[in-house]
């Protein structure tokens, strides 16, 4: 099932080989300029994670903070069937299990709003999982306003649907209403890191001049005829000699000695360099707020206290929880496309791993404050008094 030119073959079965959403556009890119969807956005994105770190370090951590899950199925021998493909299903040629793919899904949909990838089949089974790329692709309206339809391009800017819609995984993160693709969490930043990356190369810069310091020699003629007579030359001497003696080709430090009046002096030494801390710190701030990263997890020491952090990594564990509500869509989809496969018609449930990114005595702690409240709900019959709490 290729999106591109292939031989003509025999029709024999309705076998799915290959992923329909695969890249085959001709190598003069420049002629395939157009694309419903916003490319430049997406390049903007891309740049914003190489040019700040943090932001990049942000998605990654957002990533390893999902967690892992299991399927459990009412028909044991199918969840053992379902499991065993979660875990060993190949994904794109290079990775191995559902969480590599929705490792790369699920960056995709935080850093464009929009993710999309396919269940590649071979008629009996799913062989393996496949991350399109969003510039090969564009979403439409079909005959409905419900209804979605994914296009692959062709190449000189021709989308035609996919041919197998079934087959394609596709999620949008909080969408604007009416609108068919999803909202990156990195909207809104490009006006703070362009403030923020004026910031650091304006920091190179005076490093540069004022860290690698330079010096203005000058040498003053005397009144007498024979000083200005050969005053060209004398500076010239003078600036070979500076030039010998602040070369380090040799390893060893020299002096220089001037006849006359010469002055040295280091450029840029009057100059003082503006504090950064405080204008780099409100950007961050508002790096990390957009991005609801606790700073402490991104190697920020601003002061906070135990209680702040504990209530920070509540937020967190409110995030993940919504970002996972995102993925069980994606995850129902294919793993009900396996069980079809296979002959099963059972349901399922998507079991997540506890978040714990609270301390572990404090966990221990609130199941301890909370069994003892069951006792006492149990021992007053449903009625807690202050002498039952004493």
């Amino acid at each position: 099932m290729t999106i591109g030119k292939r031989k003509k073959e025999k029709p024999q079965s309705n076998a799915v080989a290959v992923p329909q959403t695969a890249d085959k556009k001709h190598p003069f890119v420049m002629l395939d300029g157009y694309n419903p969807m916003s490319t430049a956005d997406m390049a903007l994105y891309k740049s914003l994670r190489e040019a700040i770190p943090i932001i990049d370090a942000a998605i990654y951590k957002i990533i390893r903070l999902i967690g892992s899950f299991r399927v459990c199925c009412e028909n044991k021998t199918a969840e053992k069937l379902l499991g065993d493909f979660l875990a060993s299903v190949n994904v794109g040629g290079t990775g191995q299990g559902i969480e590599a793919f929705l490792s790369v899904f699920l960056e995709q949909l935080l850093t464009y709003g929009t993710a999309i990838g396919e269940a590649v089949t071979d008629g009996n089974t799913i062989t393996h999982l496949y991350n399109a790329d969003l510039r090969d692709i564009s979403l439409s309206r079909g005959s409905s306003a419900l209804d979605i339809v994914v296009n692959t391009d062709k190449g000189n800017g021709r989308f035609t649907p996919v041919k197998y819609p079934a087959l394609i995984l596709l999620s949008v993160l909080n969408p604007e209403p009416g609108a068919i693709y999803g909202t990156s969490i990195l909207k809104g930043l490009p006006f703070v890191t362009d403030i923020l990356l004026k910031i650091y190369n304006t920091l190179g810069t005076n490093w540069e001049r004022v860290g690698n310091v330079r010096f203005a020699v000058t040498y003053k003629p005397q009144n007498d005829a024979i000083d200005k007579a050969y005053a060209k030359e004398r500076a010239m001497l003078v600036a070979s000699e500076w030039s010998k003696a602040m070369s380090t080709g040799s390893g060893a430090a020299k002096d220089f000695v001037a006849v006359g009046d010469v002055s040295i002096k280091a450029i840029g030494a009057d100059n003082q360099i503006l504090d950064s801390e405080i204008p780099v710190r409100q950007m961050l701030e508002q790096i990390v707020a957009k991005l609801g990263i606790p700073p402490f997890l991104l190697g920020l020491s601003w002061s906070t206290t135990e209680r702040m952090s504990s209530q920070q990594a509540d937020i967190l564990t409110s995030e993940i929880e919504y970002y996972r509500r995102a993925l069980n869509p994606v995850i129902s989809k294919l793993c009900r496309l396996f069980l079809r496969l296979h002959g099963f018609d059972c349901d399922f449930e998507i079991d997540w791993e506890a978040i714990t990114l609270q301390d572990i005595s404090e966990l221990a702690k609130s199941r301890y404050y909370d069994a003892q409240t069951q006792k006492i709900i149990a021992e007053t019959g449903g009625e807690i008094t202050n002498d039952s709490l004493s």
